[in-house]
């Protein structure tokens, strides 16, 4: 397959290699970003085609999120080059050639159908699919059941010596632009989602980052994200769905984040404000809350006149997202139950084959 590049002898350019890739996207988390990633790499375009909730309600259960957040999700991932709303859950050659793709990635793991079929049969008899790794310890499966569960547990092993505040020296360098505005979102919780949360951050998060980034020409967006004890301190329950290192990859695969610190204060100060050349802070239209003081964590950019309220258009939050779940529970449990017996009996089936091939 050809790739672009320059072509010599005066040769016509090569045609750009056109990637498809298909799915759910519920509950986008960064295991849908690494994906889109790597199949992005090989080609030139990547067209993803998100399935309807009716498609999905038929071969699997009910999504968690509307096709239309579906959609903004997907299209927000910084790999993905034209999104194809509606895309049938069966993968076909129609579908490819319908888009000019030359050829389909999918990751390493089973997708069937209602009926128990590979939905990926048809391309890949045809030489048109390619496979990329998954990514383990993610899924949609394992957050949805991070939400039902409902537990602190998940922190308890995080030693009280390990504060963020020891880490405030752990910023890292920013690259300074000529022209570029500087924005500060210290974000609580990007549980992705992307589940979001996800892969990459959920719509709500989505749209606020998208109004961010029309606030300037070319805006250079910074996202600090804190330490899950942190999280857990002002969230509660069983917050943050994801780890720090599950929300900073989540976070990083979306094409309006320029840089992500890890581990960020609570409390925006002077010497982060002046470390990292912010112009502009930016925050929600949620609630902040207090620092553990009880002072305000935005003290110091609204004494500069440089704090914004940036009003995303959505009021989808996690706890939201979690309601949904909790409201839908046995669905999700029933939709988990058979996904994993269809696989399963895939997994047995095949075993069968090679044991009667020695």
């Amino acid at each position: 397959m050809m790739r672009n590049g320059a072509a010599g002898g005066g040769a016509a350019a090569p045609r750009p290699v056109r990637v498809w890739c298909d799915g759910c996207y519920d509950m986008v988390h960064y295991g849908h970003s690494n994906q889109l990633r790597q199949a992005r790499a090989m080609g030139d375009y990547l067209i993803v085609g998100v399935h309807t909730d009716e498609e999905i309600a038929k071969h699997k259960g009910p999504p968690v999120f509307t096709q239309e957040e579906r959609y903004k999700m997907v299209q927000a991932i910084k790999w993905v080059d034209e999104i194809a709303p509606g895309a049938p859950y069966v993968t076909t050659l129609e579908t490819l050639d319908k888009y000019n793709c030359d050829f389909c990635v999918h990751g390493d793991d089973i997708t069937l159908t209602i009926d128990g079929k590979d939905t990926y049969e048809e391309v890949k008899t045809a030489g048109r699919y390619r496979e990329c790794k998954r990514t383990q310890g993610v899924s949609t499966t394992d957050l949805v059941g991070r939400m039902l569960l409902m537990t602190k547990a998940h922190h308890s092993n995080i030693d009280e010596d390990l504060d963020y505040r020891k880490h405030t020296d752990n910023f890292g360098k920013v690259m300074n632009r000529v022209r570029c505005v500087h924005f500060w979102l210290p974000f609580p919780i990007f549980f992705v989602s992307f589940n979001s949360l996800n892969g990459s951050p959920d719509i709500g998060h989505v749209d606020f980052l998208e109004k961010v980034h029309q606030l300037a020409e070319r805006p250079y967006i910074i996202a600090g994200l804190h330490f899950d004890q942190e999280v857990n301190r002002y969230k509660g329950k069983n917050y943050p769905i994801m780890n720090i290192h599950e929300r900073t990859l989540s976070v990083l695969a979306c094409r309006y984040v320029s840089e992500v610190v890890i581990g960020a204060p609570y409390a925006v100060t002077a010497d982060l404000l002046d470390h990292f050349k912010v112009t502009v802070v930016c925050h929600g239209m949620t609630e902040v809350v207090p620092d553990k003081d009880g002072s305000d964590p935005y003290q110091e950019p609204k004494r500069r006149g440089i704090f914004q309220l940036v009003d995303s258009g959505s009021n989808l939050t996690t706890d939201l997202i979690v309601q949904r779940i909790i409201k839908n529970r046995l669905e999700f449990e029933a939709r988990n139950q058979k996904k994993e017996a269809k696989e399963l009996a895939v997994l047995e089936a095949m075993k069968r084959l090679e044991e009667k091939k020695h």
